[in-house]
């Protein structure tokens, strides 16, 4: 079959395929997913950076 007389290389090959198919499938369900609500901690963080970077 295809030239590949060793099984676990036939196996390395058909997960290789398999894997990416499913990425792809994964990728299509959260395409549109939408953005996580932002934390009161992410809005610390980035004013705190923003701090570090006009010291600078």
């Amino acid at each position: 079959m295809l030239g590949i007389e060793d099984k676990g290389v036939l196996a390395a090959y058909l997960l290789c395929l398999f894997s990416a198919a499913l990425c792809v499938v994964y990728g299509a369900i959260n395409w549109n997913r939408g953005d996580e609500p932002v934390e009161p901690d992410d809005v610390k963080w980035v004013t705190e950076e923003k701090k570090v970077e006009e010291e600078i």
